[in-house]
């Protein structure tokens, strides 16, 4: 590319960048919620003053960020802005790494580890015994299904789901849901079996109950600190291809 075509394209992209940001204020200053239309292509161009080339460049990358939502034949509404743009961008950063590289997930692993060893501190001031009780009855549910010989990382997501539920965060949920189906993704793509030992993965579980039923918080971070051990020892041994 000559310098004279990148010196044309850099102002674009400035204005490119600008006119997104201009149409989130503009959602925000609007008050606008998800699922609620934008207003049209030809009114954009009028309130923020570019011309229809770059409010569909700015609206066609506020899409890719799940910010706009735009149905074509219908109009453009404003979008969930789930974490979707980041489970895709992890994804693909981790399958970027060499296969048999250990620390392909490992980074993955020790921010969601992080991250519930410090919720679980908050979770244990505020779960119920009933709440305590639907913890139990999953782990009797992954108990049930390893003895089958049938896999459960749906329970295994349900039961770290049901865990911080009480705290009444709607990210926590989201986050934690969005490293773990980058495991997922990554382990399917890598070609990675399920855990051969799903009863150290019922007995980590089942651990973390008794403390949290004792109300021992530090017995319940060993106890999952000990299961993401596991995770992370497991997907260490798959990029060796060790079975």
């Amino acid at each position: 590319m000559s310098q004279e075509t990148g010196n044309r394209r850099r102002p674009e992209r400035r204005v490119s960048s600008q006119v997104q940001r201009d149409v989130m204020q503009l959602i925000l200053d609007r008050k606008l919620r998800p699922g609620a239309p934008l207003p049209t292509e030809t009114e954009l161009m009028g309130d923020l003053g570019v011309s229809r080339n770059s409010v569909r460049e700015a609206l066609k990358a506020l899409q890719a960020l799940d910010i706009v939502d735009i149905r074509h034949g219908y109009g453009t509404y404003v979008g969930q802005a789930s974490l979707t743009p980041l489970v895709d961008g992890l994804t693909f950063r981790t399958l970027a790494r060499p296969d048999d590289d250990p620390g392909a997930l490992a980074e993955i692993l020790q921010v969601r580890e992080v991250l519930e060893e410090g919720l679980i501190r908050r979770a244990a001031a505020t779960l119920s015994d009933t709440d305590l009780d639907r913890l139990e009855a999953v782990v009797d549910r992954m108990e049930a299904a390893g003895k089958a010989g049938e896999p459960f990382p749906e329970l295994d997501r349900e039961f770290h789901e049901l865990l911080y539920a009480p705290l009444g965060n709607a990210l926590v949920p989201q986050l934690l849901g969005a490293f773990w189906t980058v495991f997922r993704r990554v382990s399917g793509a890598r070609g990675w079996t399920d855990d051969p030992a799903p009863e150290l993965t019922v007995r980590r579980h089942r651990d973390i109950v008794t403390a949290l039923r004792a109300h021992d918080i530090e017995a319940a971070q060993r106890a999952m600190a000990d299961h993401f051990r596991g995770i992370e020892a497991r997907a260490a041994q798959e990029s060796r291809g060790v079975g």
